[in-house]
């Protein structure tokens, strides 16, 4: 391979990249819009919170990327709702974590489905038989790339 062909193959693949980070950006909010389920701080926090387990306030906002302070915030509104709660950190007893309740992960949980039922609908009205399967192909290579 000379240099330009590496050269347009990064090009190409740099396009690519881009294009794909925007649909899928732009189908994911669409999703939320249509299904009447926007994300939100809170449902962003209870999706870490179902994934990691128990975790810090600190490791939170580290991985959301906001501030100590505005996760703080937004972690007190959820355990006013009762969607988090606070569990002794086994690393530290003189520290807590926060974990999701069983009623946060039903919350999560519904906003799931009624995405999930959105996006089925919308297979089912919009696409062909053949759509489908390239549907199901471009799944699998995303996949791949996770």
């Amino acid at each position: 391979m000379t240099g330009d062909d590496a050269s347009s193959e990064q090009g190409d693949a740099l396009a690519l990249a881009e294009k794909l980070r925007q649909t899928l950006g732009k189908f994911v909010r669409g999703i939320r819009l249509q299904a009447d389920t926007p994300t939100t701080s809170q449902s962003e926090t209870l999706a870490l919170l179902d994934r990691n387990g128990p975790l810090s306030v600190a490791k939170l906002a580290g991985l959301r990327n906001v501030r100590h302070q505005s996760m703080r915030l937004v972690v007190g509104q959820l355990e006013a709702d009762e969607l988090v709660g606070k569990v002794p950190n086994p690393a530290d007893g003189r520290s807590q974590l926060l974990s999701i309740t069983a009623k946060g992960r039903e919350q999560l949980s519904r906003s799931r489905e009624v995405r999930t039922l959105k996006i089925a609908s919308l297979i089912k009205e919009r696409l062909s038989d053949q759509e489908r399967e390239t549907l199901r192909a471009a799944i699998a290579v995303i996949e791949r790339l996770s």
